[in-house]
């Protein structure tokens, strides 16, 4: 069930799909890793996901993009790349913290056997990470570099799965079961309807910290384990909030790079609204894209000699209606963390390590009380 199943009455007009697979022709895949051992203690509980902003035929033709770092505890490669291009050509990747490696190679093998022409040149990968440790036997090689291209070849322009699949796999959002999380919003501008669509891996804030559509949920009385610290080591505290969220905002609205950039910042909004207060150890880091000027910053090598070039163009929204993207990507990042919590079970992994579900009668008696929906579903 997600948030809207339940009754929640959140503002904006989404997509069919109500996710980021709404944009035309972005496509998303995963491969998910459950798996248990015969040591209890190292269990699987993770995986891969990959957003295609053009399809796997559209791999090799830019986008413009641009990143923004809330809080840098995290990764996110290639992003240097795309603060000086302002443009990536390959998809995003995202996964678990250790594993950033093994898929950035994971893409290279990939699009030197798929796409030799451009693995011919350079290839900078972008692969997000946020941390599954309590769940997931990070330090184990679970991830392959087969998952990262399986994930890639699964993608498709169907519902996304969310909650707990693909790299949101063993991931805690506000010490309940977190993980994957979309939404989408339409808006019209000059004659033509775009979508503005959301993904996050979310596995973010503290307990305590927790609000939905302005109502505290902080204080429900669930079991919170990762409250008690003993589960990781007896001279050492794990704060909370401790975690980490990785956003892409995808539109098919044309954009150039500084625009792109201003929807990225716009996704602490989004999150703010939930509670967070973007904690030191949670990597927060945002990631923008536009598929509506594919391919005019491409930068490859150029078959063509100087004296021959041509100018390129990008068109963009005026900047005087950008408001109306900005309300959509805030809307969007808020009921996709409201996604990510209700889509989702609870979860037991390594070492009996236990993640809850956010309990839905609870919380929407709590919501119901407050005027916040209608009547319970």
């Amino acid at each position: 069930m997600r948030a809207r199943d339940l009754g929640l009455d959140l503002a904006g007009t989404p997509g069919p799909l109500n996710g980021i697979t709404d944009v035309p022709g972005l496509t998303v895949g995963t491969v998910t890793r459950i798996e248990d051992t015969d040591d209890a203690a190292v269990a699987a509980r993770t995986g891969v996901t990959a957003i295609l902003p053009l399809g796997r035929d559209g791999v090799g033709s830019s986008v413009p993009a641009a990143v923004h770092s809330l809080n840098g505890n995290g990764e996110l490669t290639g992003s240097h790349w795309i603060r000086d291009s302002g443009s990536f050509a390959g998809p995003v990747m995202l996964t678990n913290t250790h594993a950033v490696g093994t898929v950035h190679r994971g893409v290279v093998d990939w699009t030197a056997t798929h796409r030799p022409d451009l693995a011919a040149e350079w290839l900078l990968p972008v692969v997000g990470e946020t941390w599954d440790g309590y769940l997931n036997s990070i330090n184990q090689p679970f991830v392959t570099t087969d998952d990262a291209g399986a994930a890639i070849d699964a993608a498709s322009s169907s519902a996304v799965p969310e909650g707990s699949a693909g790299g949101g796999t063993g991931m805690n959002l506000y010490g309940f079961k977190g993980g994957n999380g979309t939404s989408s919003r339409q808006v019209s501008i000059g004659g033509a309807t775009y979508t503005v669509g959301v993904f996050l891996q979310a596995n973010f804030g503290d307990r305590s910290e927790l609000m939905i559509q302005g109502v505290p949920l902080g204080d429900l009385d669930v079991p919170y384990p990762m409250g008690d610290l003993s589960w990781f080591a007896e001279d050492r505290r794990v704060p909370g909030g401790s975690g980490s969220c990785i956003a892409v905002v995808a539109t098919d609205a044309p954009l150039i790079p500084t625009q792109c950039e201003a929807l990225a910042k716009r996704v602490s909004l989004g999150l703010a609204r939930t509670g967070t207060t973007g904690g030191h150890f949670s990597g927060d880091i945002f990631l923008a894209f536009s598929t509506g000027n594919a391919g005019a910053l491409d930068n490859g090598f150029s078959a063509t000699p100087a004296a021959e070039a041509t100018l390129d163009s990008l068109q963009m929204v005026p900047w005087s209606f950008m408001d109306l993207l900005y309300t959509a990507t805030v809307q969007a990042t808020e009921e996709a963390v409201l996604n990510a919590l209700f889509a989702n079970r609870d979860m037991t992994g390594r070492a009996g390590h236990f993640s809850p579900a956010l309990p839905h009668e609870l919380a929407l008696e709590r919501l119901a009380a407050r005027g916040r929906i209608s009547e319970l579903a």
